[in-house]
Formats: C-alpha cells, structure tokens, sequence
C-alpha cells in the first residue's frame, strides 16, 4: 500500500513540474498571439506568418533565459524517480 502511495505522489509530481516547465513557453506564446492579434485586428492586416515569427521569437528567447531552470527542475525530479525505483527493487 506504501509503494501505491508513493508511486501516486511522484505521478502528482511529475504533473506539477510539466506544468512548471510548460508554462512560461504557453504563456510568453499565447501573450504575444494576443498582442499580434489585437494589432492585427485593429489595422486590417491579416496575414497568416505575421504572427509567427514573433512567437518563434518570444519562444527562443524564453527557453534560452529559462531553459537551465526547467532542465534542473527535470533533472532533479529524474534523480528522485531513480532513487524511488531503487528503493522499490529492494
């Protein structure tokens, strides 16, 4: 019953650090999406790659300042998944 536990708890992790990393990517998109669409909206322009290539941009530049945090919030919880199959084989 104690591995059932534990196991659910890393699941319950694992859900809140994916929602950690995803996050500033989905919200940088989607506030940039919005402003180009506003823009969009208010001028007349409605060109599909318009808003693309600001989103590409925001993206990169959220995962390259943030990118080494969200591989440390991985890596850790890596090395807590391990050390828990560990301790279950025993």
């Amino acid at each position: 019953m104690e591995d059932t536990a534990s196991l659910l708890a890393l699941a319950d992790r694992m859900l809140y650090i994916t929602a950690l990393v995803a996050a500033p990517v989905l919200f940088a998109s989607l506030a940039v999406g919005l402003v180009v669409g506003v823009i969009q909206a208010a001028t007349s322009v409605n060109e599909q790659t318009l808003t693309f290539v600001p989103k590409l941009a925001i993206i990169a530049l959220v995962l390259a300042v943030m990118g080494a945090s969200m591989l440390g919030l991985i890596g850790d919880f890596m090395q807590d998944i391990f050390a828990e199959i560990a301790r279950l084989g025993k």
